[in-house]
């Protein structure tokens, strides 16, 4: 007990304290709980106060706080004065890097060129950067790659278009880190094939071991995608009769396509609620190479996890589009990383630009998001004409009559499609055509709560269509209805984002269908009559709404949600207020590069111009660590 009124339960004092007072409406509790911690333990009132704030930082993803320079009032606290951060580091809690040596366990916090981190993701960032830059340094060009297994890679092709993709088939023999970036549509998969197979083809012709090759994402879904995107591409080349590709390189591409596929926890061997992982330094993946797609999802703390799990003679390929949103955690990695090398020139680097599916019209509009450029957007967007339509949704009212629109247009899709129609046993290509029609029109919003979120939008746009059907006014489960998956299940086959439809059998029974990966299906299907995947068909399961994991309706979609997959027609709500937090210029690059042919923006002037202006800014010091020497 420390005074009158106090109470003391495992060393947590529940008493009134001055930093509660005090503590600005923006904490959260983690972050007032952080900042009594620090009173409670000797800290001085300051020290409490710029914890807090630090603790709202990596709230927002950022793995430090500064101080002394105008991203300090970015969250809403003051800049600190000379004098108060000399005081800073005085602070017994705190190591003052300039100070000297390592810090304890006893210094939670640290000080650096004028950023406070939270102990641990200073320590995440020094060592996910000196794991980096030691893979660069360790790397070992070959030279230049056989220019004839090049053109074999690439039928020949040697196009202005593909240039960048034949670079970085090239470049990545030899090296222990790669990094591929580029936006939707830009080869990006295609690439990594090639690039394994010049990896495995280079092993070969040297006389060593063929290398051992693992593939993973940070979640689940993304995994899925990489593992059929990759069966796609390899689909094309088996049936390629121009030239044909040539044995050797045939049996190269059926090892690589037993490599497995999942996510990054499950290859680094999470150990659950335990914590930690089982592969690490001293017990390394046995992986001959790595390659992580979707990396702009990878935090900064499980970049560490792998760094410290790979064998120095391994090769690390990272894959993403940098300037999409980045990680819901801590850190922007992929981004800092893609900077950090465009800045030094780097062959570890290779930026894919040229788009291979997405209107032109819509491109242009993609650069001039990317270059916070509302002139360029304005006249990217009038050219667009009817791919690009637009609504001014500055209220419910508003919101309400572009919903109305939206529903009437997906009836009728789903009705071509047969979604309306009893599907009688077997006939897989009913169910895909259905889930088809689903995936060509997708509504993704940039909120998940409230009036303009995916979840309410959601359910008005389910009232809408059950209750338009006979038989189903009201009811939570009706034919066309979609649900996505919101948790993975292993058992089920089922991942994190998988969309489904609901379809009735013809003895009126209700069953939610899904694609999946050949693996999980419980039993060899015949191919539908238009399937061409060359002996590797489409497959369905269905599940009764009673058996399937977490879920929710799935014809709106977080913008965050979205990320990695494509959709034919896109409409993009956003929030009506210009101030909203949420909006950025990633936030409206990822919505936007998500459509293929057809763009709707359902936005105020207000809040478009705000998102173009405003590029997310994670503070941390990765980046600068990266190009030190």
């Amino acid at each position: 007990m420390t005074g009158p009124g106090a109470r003391d339960m495992g060393g947590y004092h529940f008493r009134p304290l001055p930093i509660d007072a005090t503590a600005p409406e923006a904490w959260r509790a983690l972050d007032r709980a952080v900042a009594r911690w620090v009173v409670i333990h000797g800290g001085s009132p300051l020290l409490a106060w710029v914890a807090g704030w630090a603790s709202l930082a990596e709230g927002h993803g950022d793995s430090a706080l500064p101080l002394a320079d105008a991203d300090a009032v970015r969250l809403g606290m003051a800049a600190l004065d000379p004098e108060a951060l000399a005081a800073l580091r005085t602070e017994v809690l705190v190591w003052d890097v300039e100070r000297g040596p390592t810090p304890t366990a006893a210094t939670p916090f640290v000080i650096e060129h004028g950023h406070f981190y939270l102990r641990r993701n200073f320590l995440h960032e020094v060592a996910a950067a000196r794991a980096l830059q030691a893979r660069r340094s360790a790397s070992v060009p070959t030279g230049a790659a056989p220019l004839g297994d090049l053109d074999t890679l690439f039928a020949g092709d040697s196009r202005a278009e593909v240039q960048a993709q034949r670079d970085a088939v090239a470049a990545v023999l030899g090296r222990r880190l790669f990094v591929l970036t580029g936006g939707p549509g830009t080869g990006k998969t295609s690439t990594v094939l090639r690039m394994l197979l010049m990896l495995v083809a280079d092993a070969s012709r040297h006389q060593r071991a063929w290398p051992s090759i693992a593939l993973a994402a940070p979640t689940g879904k993304a995994a899925q995608r990489l593992s059929a995107a990759l069966r796609d591409g390899a689909r094309d080349w088996r049936g390629r009769a121009a030239p044909p590709l040539p044995a050797p390189w045939l049996a190269n591409l059926e090892y690589v396509l037993q490599a497995e596929t999942g996510t990054l926890h499950r290859l680094l061997g999470s150990r659950g609620r335990a914590g930690g992982f089982r592969h690490h330094t001293g017990d390394p993946l046995p992986a001959d190479i790595v390659v992580v797609d979707e990396a702009s999802m990878v935090d900064l703390a499980l970049l560490r996890a792998l760094l410290d799990a790979m064998r120095p003679d391994a090769t690390l390929v990272l894959v993403g589009d940098a300037d999409q949103l980045t990680s819901v955690d801590t850190g922007s990695v992929l981004l800092d990383l893609v900077q950090a090398l465009e800045a030094d020139r780097a062959p570890e680097l290779v930026r894919l630009e040229h788009s291979f599916r997405a209107q032109g019209a819509l491109v242009a509009i993609h650069r001039a998001i990317l270059h916070g450029d509302p002139a360029a957007f304005a006249a990217a967007w009038q050219g667009a004409g009817a791919a690009a339509p637009r609504r001014a949704v500055a209220d419910e009212h508003d919101l309400r009559q572009a919903l109305h629109g939206w529903c009437r247009r997906l009836r009728e899709v789903l009705r071509a499609s047969g979604a309306d129609r009893a599907v009688p046993a077997g006939c897989d290509d009913r169910v895909l055509a259905a889930l088809d029609a689903l995936r060509r029109r997708q509504l993704l919003c940039a909120l998940r709560e409230g009036p303009f979120g995916s979840r309410q939008v959601n359910a008005a746009i389910e009232h809408t269509l059950g209750g338009g059907m006979d038989g189903y006014a009201g009811a939570t489960w009706y034919p066309g209805r979609a649900v996505l998956i919101t948790r993975n299940d292993a058992v089920a086959g089922l991942f994190n984002g998988d969309l489904g439809i609901c379809l009735l059998d013809t003895d009126g029974q209700l069953w939610v269908w899904f694609e999946v990966a050949a693996s999980s299906a419980p039993e060899p299907r015949p191919a539908a009559p238009d399937d061409t995947s060359g002996g590797n068909p489409r497959r369905v399961r269905a599940f009764a709404p009673s058996s399937l994991p977490p879920h929710e309706g799935g014809f709106a979609l977080t913008i965050h949600k979205s990320q990695g997959s494509e959709y034919d027609h896109v409409a993009l709500l956003l929030p009506p207020e210009a101030d909203n937090r949420i909006l950025s210029r990633q936030l409206l690059y990822t919505g936007a590069s998500r459509a293929r042919q057809v763009l709707e923006l359902w936005a105020t002037d207000a809040a478009l111009e705000a998102a173009i202006a405003t590029p997310v800014r994670r503070a941390g010091g990765l980046r600068q660590r990266l190009r030190a020497t």
